[in-house]
């Protein structure tokens, strides 16, 4: 990362107040000229950060920092990023260790994104004058910059939550902090509910929080007495409300961004949109008007800025340079609190809204919602200018919004946490003491999902096959059915088809006017098997792209409108995939896609663990059924189905991967299959616990062409079927039956 991008330790004007003496800190030494942690002398660089970091506010309450963290097991730390806690505190943890000798282990700081992580890790290293990836490290999804030197590891949260398969007490650590808890993913609620216990396990062991409020409030009564310093923030900004209704909010904002470069008033702009799809087509226009506007007002640079992107956006020297330029940073909820590439914002816009995607449990799908953001977020937004700037709300002042950020965990698929929970009880951990426990409905569809994968044994904990589960870092349907694909010798394709759909999508949105091309280049890799098939297609185009030495790769993704990175992240997934079942000792066989036996082999692998996720064409005209629960849905219109179905025809039954309740009620990645082989696949138990309805007539009379008795039987064995209830869920049945051909 650039110096110039160090907004964190680039501080307001703070005045110095006393602090510890950094030679009395811990017990260290007086020699200052030597480095404690690699024994070599500080640099004049060291010395200069020194200076920018003692006017940052954290630096007031370092005395009492310290002293909370030596007489106490938890601390609980009030402040936003603009303060330094993220930069500071982790620093002064790695002190407190280092008196120890670090006979109790070193530090890892979580955050809640991926780049944030690596920005952090980065800047720490310059202001504790070491190497990146010796002392101080990184440790993301793909990707780990570490050593046996590392004493303060910054992580993401799911990344320090998969460590606990491993090491479950976290007994590598001696100081714990998680960062951002009040953003309330899902990683970071479990950390928090399980360090309870933990903390229980190991008095020595220090867990430091780091939020705002309301999340402190709930904090102190969640763990009880423990100390909490907050620390000072900047003054808001003058804020400006919109009388109107926030209807059009999306081109309010943009008319606003132009109006303030009009007025040539110096400092960038921040804009908050309601979601990643907004922001990219507001860099779209904003892009087109900035080439209309005059010379005299100077370049307006727009600049995407999302959480979990993989690089930081692209700034040309001559902008960063330029005294006319002004950067518009285009953002998206849970933005506020993020490490900004600059100190120079003086305007910011709040929409005042967000789309995300909540769970419903009953239809097991998503919705996509547009709601309020919460008054936590406001209040971070206002901050981000500082008492200088100006923030402008795209809604009344006296609107009604939350007090706090919704927990993921209630608006989420808690299946992958159930697992991971029922994983770690092996290990001996008591339950999870979550702040805000996840909804009954959600925990049972949960639980009853697991037992149809056959991950669940008799007494409800886990089964051989759910512990191989969770070693699998993917979601558990794509784990069984890859699990499955051992079975089936068809490894190597269901490895490209869990890879490409992990990764982000690999296409690309054309430029305006090339969509008829980028369709036409898309379609020289539809297979008429299905979607998944089109993505070992292009997987493997790729791979072969890049061991032409003639071609370039970046290239070849660009002629076919498709994305690089993304085509990269499925490659290092697929690697890292590859490596855990070569851990765990699973055979990997010899590709051979495109095979008759092959293409049957991998459906069946898919549906040993996808079978949840059936649909049938009811009237020849892609209006499908969806067993489970009973809506009707459509295929998305980039499917090769989509682009095929005026030529082929669509087929009677698929299985999806993704179904969102939305506008347009899509299925995404979608392949024909079998009623038969279906039947073959499915536990008997969770086809009787189908809803009614023709479809599943339909293959009760496959499943018992002859009406014998024996089905009959079998059916009344089975638990009771839920015969009204539209949203498919039944009771929970005996396990009398095998849950499906793996085993």
């Amino acid at each position: 990362m650039s110096e110039g991008n160090n907004s964190a330790s680039e501080p307001d004007n703070y005045l110095e107040s006393e602090e510890c003496p950094v030679e009395d800190s811990f017990g260290f030494g007086d020699d200052l000229e030597l480095n404690q942690f690699d024994g070599l002398p500080f640099s004049s660089r060291y010395y200069k950060l020194l200076q920018e970091r003692k006017t940052l506010s954290v630096w007031r309450v370092r005395c009492e920092f310290e002293d909370a963290l030596v007489n106490n097991q938890l601390v609980v730390v009030s402040g936003t990023a603009k303060t330094g806690r993220s930069t500071q505190i982790p620093q002064w943890c790695a002190e407190f260790c280092l008196s120890a000798q670090y006979q109790h282990g070193m530090v890892v700081c979580t955050q809640t994104d991926r780049r944030q992580a690596v920005d952090l890790a980065l800047r720490v290293a310059d202001e504790m004058d070491v190497n990146i990836g010796h002392e101080v490290g990184y440790t993301i999804p793909l990707e780990t910059c570490c050593s046996s030197d590392t004493v303060l590891r910054y992580c993401t949260d799911d990344m320090l939550l998969r460590e606990m398969m491993s090491d479950p007490f976290l007994e590598h650590y001696g100081v714990i902090i998680i960062d951002q808890a009040h953003e309330r993913t899902v990683s970071t609620d479990l950390l928090l509910g399980l360090l309870k216990d933990i903390l229980l396990q190991r008095p020595e062991l220090r867990v430091v929080v780091l939020a705002i409020p309301p999340m402190t409030d709930k904090l102190l009564s969640h763990y009880g007495s423990i100390p909490l310093i907050s620390l000072e923030a900047s003054s808001p900004a003058e804020v400006v409300h919109s009388n109107s209704g926030n209807k059009d909010y999306f081109y309010s904002a943009l008319r606003l961004v132009l109006e303030i470069h009009r007025t040539k008033e110096d400092g960038d702009v921040v804009v908050f949109f309601a979601s990643a799809e907004e922001v990219h087509c507001a860099h779209s226009i904003l892009q087109k008007e900035g080439t209309r506007l005059g010379a005299e007002l100077g370049q307006m640079v727009p600049v995407v800025l999302c959480r979990g992107q993989e690089e930081p956006p692209p700034v040309s020297t001559e902008q960063q340079g330029s005294k006319r330029s002004r950067m518009v940073f285009l953002s998206t909820q849970k933005g506020e609190d993020m490490w900004w590439p600059t100190e120079s914002v003086s305007f910011v816009i709040d929409t005042g809204v967000q789309k995300k995607m909540v769970y419903n449990p009953r239809i097991r799908a998503n919705s996509e919602v547009l709601q309020p953001i919460s008054q936590c977020q406001v209040d971070l937004r206002k901050k981000l200018s500082g008492p200088s700037g100006k923030c402008f709300c795209l809604y009344p002042e006296d609107s009604q919004l939350p007090a706090e950020t919704t927990p993921q965990i209630l608006e989420s698929n808690i299946t992958p946490t159930v697992l991971f929970l029922k994983r770690i009880e092996i290990a001996g951990l008591g339950q999870c003491d979550f702040i805000d426990r996840p909804d009954p409905e959600g925990l049972m569809q949960a639980l009853e999902e697991l037992d149809y994968l056959a991950a669940l044994d008799d007494d409800g904990n886990l089964s051989e096959i759910g512990i191989i589960m969770s070693e699998i870092p993917l979601d558990p349907q794509m784990a069984k059915a890859l699990l499955a694909s051992c079975e089936f010798d068809c490894v190597s394709e269901m490895l490209t088809i869990a890879a490409m759909l992990s990764a982000p999508s690999c296409f690309l949105e054309p430029p305006v006017g090339m969509t008829h091309e980028a369709v036409q280049c898309h379609r020289k890799f539809q297979h008429p098997e299905g979607d998944h098939f089109t993505l070992i297609n292009i997987y493997n185009a790729f791979k072969q792209s890049q061991r032409e030495q003639y071609f370039s790769a970046e290239k070849w993704c660009k002629d076919y409108f498709l994305d690089h990175s993304a085509l990269k992240t499925a490659e290092a997934i697929r690697s890292e995939l590859t490596d855990t079942l070569n851990r765990i000792e699973l055979p990997i066989s010899e590709p051979s896609f495109g095979t008759k036996s092959n293409t049957h082999n991998i459906k069946r692998a898919l549906l040993a663990g996808f079978f949840m996720q059936i649909a049938r064409d009811v009237d020849g005209s892609g209006n499908y059924f969806i067993l489970t629960h009973k809506h009707m849905a459509q295929v998305h219109p980039l499917s090769s189905y989509g682009a095929q179905s005026h030529k082929l025809g669509l087929p009677e039954w698929v299985v999806f991967h993704d179904y969102t309740l939305s506008e347009n009620n899509c299925m995404r990645t979608v392949s024909e299959i079998s009623p038969q082989v279906f039947i073959q696949m499915a536990p008997l138990y969770f086809f009787y616990n189908l809803p009614p309805s023709e479809s599943k007539d339909i293959l009760q009379d496959m499943l018992d062409p002859d009406g014998s008795s024996k089905s009959k039987n079998e059916k009344q064995k089975a638990a009771t079927v839920s015969s009204s209830d539209d949203s498919g869920g039944g009771a929970v049945v005996p396990l009398t039956y095998d849950r499906c051909v793996i085993q």
